[in-house]
């Protein structure tokens, strides 16, 4: 009689249970995965729970931001040999209008093959940041020092642009750097006046106050570059900035070649091509990347290996004479580049574990 009620009661169940579909089985399986989960040594705490790791600056994203800036700066310090080449066959204002129609154009076609659309209106007036400071305003400043100023002389000065570059992103992105990184920036920024004070002989020469503007409205466009490089692609920046320059490219290039004299020699025409190719577009390209991937101030004190970086190829190229403090300055400021990077993934630790909440046992 038992075993009959058994039957009879087990017998209604297995009637009115529906056939399992796909949705049925997966919350079934959810449900088991659950189950199975709770009775596990994981289950003991939320704290012992596989979470997700957070990337951390040595990750990925990092690394592979650290190194487009750094091939940024490998680009940028062969910019003063290819001008100082390109003033063999062009007067300043034609060699500076002539690169940028160059570097528009190869950023314009790149933007038409690719069918970029017009950026948002509101990104207009950073892009004009970008274009006067990086396309027109650098160029044409470094250019006319080094009619007067020596490359490795100009290349230690520029070393003062990473921590110009620094200053304004942290006023114009928010970055906080750290207490240690403004004091290696500094540091490095004080080895480049005593380079540019001695060198000098004590005073300011004409070519310096062109080289401390191209600071000041390099800067400005980098900062400027970095922000805009975190909402559209980095080659979109400088691409969109050099056609925004370029009615104003031929045009001084119509003006300015009839009045300079043009002798087109090898040199000359090999530093055009780089300048606008090589250090304008492709250059700014990598260099807008890595500042968005690893931030402004992080990436800007990449840059202070660029005097280094130049006095060799000055050497190399130029065959120019170096004095005995320029290496000295260079890898002074090249110390200081490790103890930026070192104080920023410091800080970016600390900043982590302020903002990661404690879990409860």
């Amino acid at each position: 009689m038992r075993a009959q009620d058994s039957a009879t009661a087990s017998s209604p169940i297995a009637v009115a249970e529906p056939p399992a579909t796909s949705s049925t089985a997966s919350a079934a399986s959810r449900t088991e995965a659950s189950a199975a989960a709770a009775h596990g040594p994981a289950a003991a705490s939320p704290a012992h729970q596989p979470t997700a790791a957070a990337p951390s600056p040595a990750t990925a994203p990092g690394r592979s931001g650290t190194v487009l800036a750094g091939l940024g700066v490998v680009a940028f310090s062969l910019t003063f040999p290819a001008t100082a080449w390109g003033l063999e066959s062009f007067g300043p204002w034609s060699l500076v209008a002539l690169r940028s129609v160059l570097a528009a154009l190869v950023a314009g076609g790149v933007l038409l093959a690719a069918r970029v659309p017009l950026p948002a209106r509101r990104h207009w007036a950073g892009l004009a940041v970008v274009g006067g400071g990086v396309v027109v305003g650098f160029p044409l400043l470094t250019t006319l020092a080094l009619q007067t100023s020596t490359t490795s002389h100009a290349a230690v000065v520029v070393g003062l642009l990473p921590l110009t570059t620094a200053v304004l992103g942290s006023l114009r992105t928010g970055e906080r750097p750290s207490r240690l990184f403004w004091g290696a920036a500094l540091a490095g920024a004080a080895v480049v006046i005593v380079f540019t004070v001695r060198e000098s002989g004590g005073a300011l020469a004409a070519g310096d106050l062109y080289l401390f503007g191209a600071l000041l409205v390099c800067a400005a466009g980098y900062t400027e570059g970095g922000r805009l490089a975190r909402v559209m692609p980095g080659w979109q920046v400088i691409g969109w900035a050099l056609v925004l320059c370029l009615p104003l490219a031929v045009a001084g290039s119509l003006v300015a070649l009839p009045l300079e004299p043009v002798r087109l020699t090898a040199h000359g025409v090999v530093g055009l091509v780089w300048v606008a190719a090589g250090s304008t577009f492709l250059g700014l390209y990598v260099w807008y990347r890595g500042m968005a991937a690893i931030g402004v101030a992080r990436a800007s004190q990449l840059q202070l290996a660029q005097p280094l970086l130049t006095l060799v190829w000055s050497f190399l190229l130029l065959g120019e004479e170096i004095s005995a403090a320029a290496p000295v300055a260079a890898v002074a400021v090249l110390v200081c580049i490790a103890a930026t990077q070192r104080a920023d993934r410091r800080g970016a630790r600390t900043s982590r574990a302020v903002r990661t909440p404690a879990r409860r046992p």
